[in-house]
């Protein structure tokens, strides 16, 4: 894909390192192409790490696509340099007047706090009520997936006894649906959270359609509005090394943690990583692009509001 990124994302030079073709907003501007206009709203700590994993996967399709970035205003962000947040990050307050072909949601490391103890919590709401009639679809993931369903549809989360952390197999319960398209019958997922969804609150809410999930991870996808919204418990989107990076960061620290489950070969951290969801991560994040927004997108981005429910 050639993916519109504004000049001098670090993104840029360490995915050109392996091949994946994008392209700064100076080579896009010479395209007579209207890109799809997309926008993450990054709460994770490693903005960087998480901006290239998720130009990684967007990059993997031949749509053009203008990327923006959004922040939680006034929200202190360790992890990251001042240089890079003031460069390429707006706060919401910048773009609430916009409108988004696609929208991504990361997840955030507060999902052991209750939602209304968020500090963010009434900023985050806010724009989850803009993101309806702003934008075509929406990909909320791992707690941003929680916080948004708790929200709109008062549907809890429940702490594990447990950290769910490793890859897991999944199924598909509607083969039919366009986001599945090219999926084998079982794909894995990394997961790493202190809490989960049940499927019972989710098959309460007739807007709501639980389409994938897992006997050892539990619920992992679930839509509404017709693919207006998806909403993902898992980590699709991490990199090969992510979960290694979290086990021995904490295992450092004295922390109590297992080995990621399903994730070493042979469960034994000195014989490397077995890479089983990069197939899957990649048709998933083509799949949203191409059915979801490509194909349902108003030419006029302004015409969104007007949007009938997706089929």
């Amino acid at each position: 894909m050639p993916l519109n990124l504004q000049k001098n994302l670090p993104a840029i030079e360490l995915l050109k390192k392996e091949h994946i073709f994008v392209m700064d907003s100076l080579r896009a501007s010479a395209q007579d192409i209207r890109p799809l206009r997309m926008i993450v709203l990054n709460l994770m700590p490693l903005k960087i790490t998480t901006e290239t994993d998720l130009v990684r996967l967007l990059s993997n399709s031949p749509l053009q696509i203008e990327l923006h970035f959004m922040k939680i205003k006034g929200h202190t962000h360790k992890h990251t340099p001042v240089e890079h947040m003031q460069e390429f990050y707006k706060d919401f307050d910048d773009v609430s007047a916009d409108f988004y072909d696609g929208m991504i949601v990361t997840g955030a490391p507060v999902e052991q706090m209750p939602f209304e103890e968020v500090n963010y919590w009434e900023e985050i709401t806010g724009i989850f009520d803009w993101a309806k009639t702003h934008v075509t679809s929406t990909f909320y993931i791992c707690w941003a997936a929680q916080a948004a369903l708790y929200h709109r549809y008062k549907v809890p989360k429940y702490e594990l006894p447990e950290k769910m952390f490793g890859v897991f197999k999944h199924t598909i319960s509607d083969s039919s649906l366009p986001i599945f398209r090219g999926f084998d019958d079982e794909f894995f997922v990394p997961h790493s959270r202190h809490t989960e969804l049940r499927r019972e609150d989710i098959l309460r809410v007739p807007e709501l359609k639980l389409i994938s999930e897992s006997t050892e991870s539990g619920v992992y996808m679930v839509m509404s509005r017709g693919g207006r919204e998806f909403y993902i418990t898992g980590h699709s989107e991490y990199s090969p090394n992510t979960l290694d990076d979290e086990y021995k960061r904490d295992a450092a620290k004295g922390l109590e943690i297992k080995i990621p489950a399903n994730y070493y070969r042979n469960d034994d951290p000195n014989q490397g990583i077995v890479v089983l969801w990069r197939g899957h991560a990649n048709l998933l994040f083509t799949n949203w692009l191409n059915y979801y927004i490509y194909q349902e997108t108003p030419y006029r981005i302004e015409d969104i509001p007007n949007l009938e429910e997706l089929a």
